[in-house]
C-alpha cells in the first residue's frame, strides 16, 4: 500500500496566502511566489491544521481539476467563499448555487438549464449585439475618459437585465446595488470599514431581491418573453424555483456575470494594448483570431483568483500514495495558479492569442460547478472587441489599469482608455 505523502507547511520566507498583505505585492511577485508553490511536491497548510483553522492552497492545474471534478469528496456546502456565508444570511436570502451540493444543486442546475430555450438564447445573442452597437456608438459620440464604467460594466449588465426581463426604471438603482454588494469582497479593509460594510452590502442584496421578487410575482400573473418568466414557469419533476431561489439565482447572475466579464473585458484591452505585436495580428483577423484571444485573455486575467472546498472524506490528492488531506477540512483552488501551471501552459506568463490548445480555468475547472454563464461570457467578449476594433481599431488603454486588492478577484476599478 502507498504511504501518503505529507502536506507541508509553509517553507521559510514563503509569502502568507492568508495575509492581505500579500495581495497588495505587485503581480510580479505574486506569480513567483505561487511558482515557488507549484514547485511544492504537495499543497502547502496555510494555518493551525491541528485546530482546523487554516485550508490546503491548491495551486497545480491537476489538482484544481480534481477539486472541481469530484464533488462527493470535495463539497461546495457550507460555503466557497471567505468568509462562509453566516446560517442566518442563508435562511433569510436563500442559498446561492455556488453553495450547494447535489442533489439539491443538481436540481436548481435543471430547473435553471430547463429555462434557457433556444428562442431564449438566439434573443439573448441578438441583444448583445445591440447592446454593443449602442456603447461603441456613445464612445464615438461622447469620448468618454474611462472604460470601466462606460463600456465594461454596462454590456454584462444591459443584457443580463435584458435578458432577464428587468424594467429599465429599476436599472439604474440595480448597478448601483451591484457596485456596493460586491465592492469589498476579499479586499484589505480598515476597522471602522470592516465593522459597517458587510450591513451594507446585505442591505443591497435584500434591495435587489426585493426588485427581482416583485418582478416574478408579476411574470406569474403576464408571462412576457424573458428568461424570468420562463424561470417561474419551469417545472422539472413537479419543482419550480421559489421566490427566494428567484432573488438568489438573480444576485449570483449579477454579481458573478457582471463582475467577472467587466474584468475581463478590461483586462483584455490592456493587454492588447501593451502587447502591440498579439493586437496586430488580432486585427489582421479579426473573426478568426478572436475565440483564441478571448480565451487566452480569461486566462491571463483570470476574473476569479479562489473558491474553496470542504474535504468530505479523508483523501489522498491524485491517487494513492499522494498528499493526504482529512475530512472537514478546508481546500482552496487558486485559477490564477493553476494558469500559470508550467506542466499546461508553455511560457505561461506569455500573453499569446495563438495559444492552443488553451484548458485554462477561467470558468472553473468543470464538474458540476462549471460556470452556468461561460457561454454568455465568451459571446459578450468576442461581440463587444468586434464591434469596437471594426469601428474604432485605434481603440486602446490609457496608463495602468486601477486595481483592486482583493484575495477573491481581479478586479479593475478604472482603466483610462482612448481612440
Amino acid at each position: 500500500m502507498d504511504t501518503p505523502t505529507e502536506v507541508s507547511a509553509p517553507a521559510a520566507g514563503t509569502p502568507d496566502l492568508t495575509d492581505p498583505r500579500f495581495w497588495q505585492l505587485p503581480a510580479p511577485a505574486r506569480a513567483a511566489a505561487f511558482a515557488e508553490l507549484r514547485r511544492r511536491p504537495a499543497p502547502v497548510y496555510f494555518g493551525d491544521r491541528a485546530t482546523g483553522r487554516g485550508f490546503h492552497a491548491l495551486v497545480r492545474h491537476a489538482d484544481v481539476v480534481e477539486a472541481s471534478r469530484n464533488p462527493a469528496v470535495f463539497r461546495s456546502a457550507p460555503g466557497v467563499t471567505t468568509p462562509e456565508p453566516a446560517r442566518w444570511v442563508r435562511l433569510l436570502f436563500g442559498d446561492s448555487m455556488v453553495n450547494l451540493d447535489d442533489p439539491r444543486h443538481a436540481q436548481l442546475r435543471r430547473i435553471v438549464s430547463r429555462a434557457f430555450t433556444p428562442r431564449l438564447l438566439g434573443r439573448v445573442e441578438e441583444d448583445i449585439r445591440h447592446v454593443c452597437t449602442a456603447l461603441v456608438d456613445a464612445v464615438e459620440r461622447d469620448r468618454p475618459e474611462d472604460f470601466v464604467r462606460s463600456v465594461a460594466a454596462q454590456l454584462p449588465f444591459q443584457v443580463i437585465c435584458t435578458m432577464m426581463g428587468i424594467p429599465e426604471q429599476p436599472r439604474r438603482t440595480i448597478l448601483d446595488l451591484v457596485d456596493r454588494n460586491s465592492a469589498d469582497v476579499g479586499v484589505a479593509r480598515p476597522l471602522r470599514r470592516r465593522l459597517r460594510v458587510p450591513g451594507r452590502g446585505l442591505a443591497a442584496l435584500a434591495r435587489m431581491q426585493g426588485i427581482v421578487a416583485a418582478v416574478g410575482r408579476e411574470r406569474r400573473r403576464r408571462p412576457a418573453e424573458d428568461l424570468i418568466s420562463a424561470l417561474v414557469a419551469a417545472d422539472v419533476d413537479g419543482r419550480r424555483l421559489t421566490g427566494r431561489e428567484l432573488g438568489a439565482f438573480f444576485s449570483l447572475l449579477l454579481v458573478a456575470g457582471v463582475e467577472t466579464t467587466r474584468n475581463a473585458l478590461a483586462h483584455g484591452l490592456h493587454l492588447l494594448t501593451v502587447h502591440p505585436e498579439q493586437r496586430a495580428l488580432l486585427l489582421a483577423d479579426l473573426d478568426g483570431r478572436l475565440p483564441g484571444a478571448v480565451d487566452e485573455m480569461v486566462r491571463h486575467a483570470t476574473p476569479i483568483v479562489q473558491f474553496r472546498r470542504t474535504v468530505a472524506v479523508d483523501h489522498e490528492l491524485g491517487g494513492p500514495g499522494g498528499p493526504l488531506l482529512r475530512a472537514g477540512e478546508k481546500v482552496t483552488l487558486y485559477y490564477g495558479s493553476a494558469n500559470r501551471d508550467e506542466a499546461v501552459f508553455p511560457d505561461p506568463e506569455a500573453f499569446d492569442i495563438t495559444r492552443t490548445p488553451n484548458p485554462h480555468l477561467g470558468y472553473g475547472g468543470g464538474g458540476p460547478h462549471y460556470c452556468l454563464g461561460a457561454h454568455l461570457a465568451r459571446q459578450e467578449m468576442t461581440a463587444l472587441f468586434r464591434e469596437l476594433f471594426t469601428r474604432l481599431p485605434g481603440a486602446r488603454s490609457v496608463g495602468e489599469p486601477v486595481l483592486v486588492p482583493s484575495s477573491f478577484d481581479h478586479r479593475v476599478r478604472s482603466l483610462g482608455f482612448t481612440f
